[in-house]
């Protein structure tokens, strides 16, 4: 370490951890407004907290898969941070978001722009609720910035025509509920059509695979130019957090 520099503590790191997560990989720069505000919230340099999100990077096995090896300079602290989130991301990142909202000095909910105006139930029922709505508003900042605000499918990149979709469904897999690997970022059709099993994407290589039931014959055209001519093409791949094949391989079991 050189002189005048400090080690990076624990809670730092979880933070730098959490913004990693939010930013697409394109945009780990110094420059980044979200990055300056992390630098002065924990009293380190922009440049400083880029650094340490690119290490992050390093650490990334989606990365690694693309021969993109980041710095290289990760410490055995950013490596065991890194481990904690990479194997229990449920817990690890809302308890990063809940240590962001301390040290911003405010809640979740405020810092995703949560309204809880309309939650008339009180107690552990309004926490359940306030929680659910915390963590789909995560899972949707990470996805997006994951693909970089476009449909996977198609390349739209109107944010409000896309949804942060599970893999395998939120209903059916608690532990991954915001496992960013179990997500994609499709356009609202094409999102509701891999809901319904009617369109999938391989595990083996990320290629679009069409349902036999929008196969019939005489289908109009906006079915042939939907989902037919998708056949076989492979999806915008992310530059983190690939899609997981073992989420994928679930879903092309439930493919119809």
């Amino acid at each position: 370490m050189k002189d005048g520099q400090k080690l990076w503590t624990r809670d730092e790191l979880i933070l730098a951890i959490n913004l990693y997560c939010k930013l697409p990989f394109g945009k780990l720069h110094s420059r980044n407004p979200e990055i300056v505000s992390l630098a002065r919230l924990i009293n380190r340099s922009p440049n400083s907290v880029a650094l340490k999100l690119v290490n992050f990077s390093s650490l990334d096995p989606s990365l690694q898969a693309r021969g993109i090896k980041g710095m290289g300079n990760a410490s055995k602290l950013d490596a065991e941070i890194w481990t904690e989130f990479y194997n229990n991301w449920d817990i690890a990142l809302i308890e990063s978001e809940k240590l962001l909202a301390k040290s911003k000095k405010t809640t979740i909910e405020k810092i995703n722009h949560i309204d809880v105006s309309d939650l008339k139930r009180e107690g552990k029922e309004k926490e359940r609720l306030i929680k659910t709505r915390v963590n789909q508003s995560l899972f949707r900042t990470m996805i997006l910035a994951t693909y970089n605000n476009t449909c996977c499918i198609t390349g739209i990149n109107n944010s409000d025509l896309l949804i942060a979709s599970h893999i395998v469904p939120w209903s059916k897999d608690e532990k991954n509920r915001l496992n960013p690997m179990n997500g994609l970022c499709l356009n609202a059709l094409h999102d509701k059509a891999f809901d319904r099993g009617l369109i999938t994407i391989s595990a083996k290589d990320y290629t679009i695979k069409v349902s036999s039931k929008l196969k019939k014959k005489n289908v109009s055209q906006s079915i042939e130019n939907n989902f037919l001519k998708l056949e076989g093409m492979q999806i915008q791949l992310p530059n983190k957090f690939l899609p997981s094949p073992e989420f994928l391989k679930q879903h092309n079991d439930y493919f119809f």
